[in-house]
């Protein structure tokens, strides 16, 4: 993630390959505190990380430099961020500078003025620390607090607290939070229990608080997620993605390791379409690492067996490339849902079982940790070169891609969909099935917050339009269709090998989280079944057995299941 922290206490590291020359102050308020004369091997973000050490603030020299550009024609002009020429002068702006050039502006007074009546107001939220909610903490709320006089207390926190404590909060009508984080999967519990305000309804009543920059219109489908059956919005989305394969392409395009991985298996080494192929893979590159003393294996697993990140990667991620959708549970009509096969539910079918054994054989080919991974863990093991292949939440792609000071395969990073069986990559394309899953969320305002009108400002804040691109390339994430044309975002998509591309090509091929009032309540009671399998506990067809069962009985007690 983009820290400003790092710009402000800059430390210029000068390259052998960058040729640095006296520099001039000029008008406009530009002050270049040195020049870079591009060479052969540049390129912006290279340049952006020997001077500033982020990667992601390349935009700052090319704000800096076309300033200088308009009236000294030594500058060179810099129309396509993806493009510059060896000789080509750079104004490389002081760190302080850097962070007014990066600044977000709502470029309208219209905040500033809606929001007086609110001014030295404090409004409190919550969500989870992850790249997206941190550069809206970073960067989205204190540009709010500047142009308003609303100050904004932002609470990043673990997956588990983001959850537990505005619910709690929720529950007592404390009013602790104004805003909390709303992922796709949970909204139908907080609408069912009737948490959250109504955001259509609230702009209705309060026309004077509209933005004019806020459209509804301009996001994409996922803001769907976030509207009840009347249509009425109940969250303003701040993140989407999907969860993708991503693979090593230093290794997987090496001629060596082709060949041997070629005599090996019979055909050539590529990233997984099917999962056989992803076996293969996997038990050639763990092999690989022994044999090379290396600190490497063949995929990741997101196997922790004590927390819920392992219960959606398997039935989020693995089951669905099987074929097994919505966690197995149907609904067959009338608030009558069923989990195992013999009352009419898939959660213990052969294809769930067949899902559940490849997943945990994986974990012969996985690092050490992958039996107490999350989420995180799973991106700090491939950022750190510890596996060859791995399923991989796309919020994490961006900086694994390119922030080397995190990441250590850092130009070798390549992006794909996730391995399927025979037919579900068909039925996805068909709108039947889907391949994987598209994980997100919105900022909505719980039903007992006490600074409703201070926080509809701030959430119409971060759905503005302009904010988007520079928030796309640090977290990975986007949710609006316009977003994929910007400049920025499109030169980062090269250099995440087109991550962004796959995710608005093949995006409608993944699916959110199915539409259950009781999804928790099913999450936690299927769990515990899962990391038995994982542990060895149970078989992994004796665990899903089990876990139908159990599900059934909660469904029933919560008045779900007939």
């Amino acid at each position: 993630m983009k820290n400003f922290t790092k710009i402000v206490s800059i430390v210029v590291l000068l390259a052998l390959t960058l040729t640095l020359v006296p520099a001039p102050t000029f008008a406009q308020d530009t002050v270049c505190e040195t020049d870079v004369v591009v060479q052969a091997d540049d390129w912006l973000s290279k340049i952006a990380d020997k001077v500033y050490g982020d990667v992601l603030a390349f935009p700052a020299i090319v704000d800096a430099t076309n300033a200088i550009a308009a009236t000294d024609d030594s500058y060179a002009t810099i129309a396509n961020p993806d493009i510059i020429e060896p000789g080509w002068k750079l104004c490389i702006p002081a760190g302080g500078e850097a962070v007014a050039l990066l600044e977000v502006d709502s470029g309208t007074d219209w905040f500033a003025q809606a929001a007086q009546p609110y001014a030295g107001v404090t409004i409190r939220g919550i969500s989870e620390s992850t790249p997206p909610s941190n550069y809206s903490q970073e960067v989205l709320a204190v540009a709010f607090e500047k142009e308003t006089g609303i100050n904004v207390e932002f609470e990043t926190t673990s997956w588990d607290q983001m959850y537990a404590k505005p619910i709690q909060d929720m529950e007592a009508n404390t009013g602790i939070y104004d805003f909390i984080y709303i992922e796709q999967d949970i909204i139908y519990t907080y609408l069912a229990r009737e948490f959250l305000t109504d955001l259509t309804q609230m702009l209705n009543e309060n026309p004077e608080l509209k933005a004019p920059s806020f459209d509804e219109a301009k996001f994409t489908s996922f803001i769907e997620n976030f509207r009840d059956s009347g249509g009425n919005l109940y969250g303003v989305p701040m993140e989407a993605f999907v969860k993708i394969m991503l693979y090593r392409k230093d290794l997987f395009e090496n001629p060596e390791i082709q060949a041997a991985f070629e005599a090996e298996y019979g055909y050539a080494l590529a990233p997984a379409t099917t999962h056989q192929q992803y076996r293969d893979n996997a038990a050639f590159f763990t092999q690989y690492g022994q044999d090379n003393g290396l600190e490497l294996w063949g995929t990741t697993v997101q196997g922790n067996t004590g927390h819920a990140s392992s219960f959606y990667e398997f039935f989020e991620t693995i089951a669905p490339s099987f074929g097994l959708y919505n966690w197995g549970i149907k609904d067959l009509g009338g608030s009558n849902y069923k989990a195992c096969v013999a009352t009419g539910g898939e959660m213990n079918s052969d294809t769930a079982k067949e899902a559940l054994q490849f997943w945990v054989d994986m974990l012969q080919y996985a690092p050490p940790e992958a039996t107490s991974s999350t989420w995180d863990e799973v991106a700090a093991s491939f950022a750190a070169g510890r596996a060859a292949q791995g399923w991989v939440y796309g919020e994490n792609a961006a900086w694994i891609a390119t922030d080397a000071t995190r990441s250590q395969v850092v130009g070798n990073v390549g992006v794909a969909l996730p391995p399927t069986a025979a037919g579900v990559l068909d039925a996805a394309a068909a709108g039947t099935g889907y391949i994987g899953y598209y994980d997100g969320g919105a900022f909505g305002i719980p039903y007992s917050s006490k600074n409703k009108e201070a926080t509809l400002l701030w959430l119409q804040y971060i759905g503005q339009e302009s904010v988007q691109p520079q928030w796309a390339t640090v977290g990975s994430r986007i949710v609006m269709a316009s977003t994929f044309e910007d400049a920025l975002v499109k030169a980062q998509d090269a250099r995440t090998d087109n991550y962004y591309t796959l995710m608005r090509e093949d995006g409608p091929l993944f699916k959110g989280a199915p539409a259950f009032p009781f999804h928790p309540q099913a999450q936690t009671t299927a769990q515990t079944y899962i990391w038995q399998a994982l542990t060895g506990d149970s078989s992994p067809s004796d665990a899903l057995d089990q876990a139908c069962a159990a599900v059934e009985e909660e469904l029933g007690r919560l008045g779900y299941s007939q």
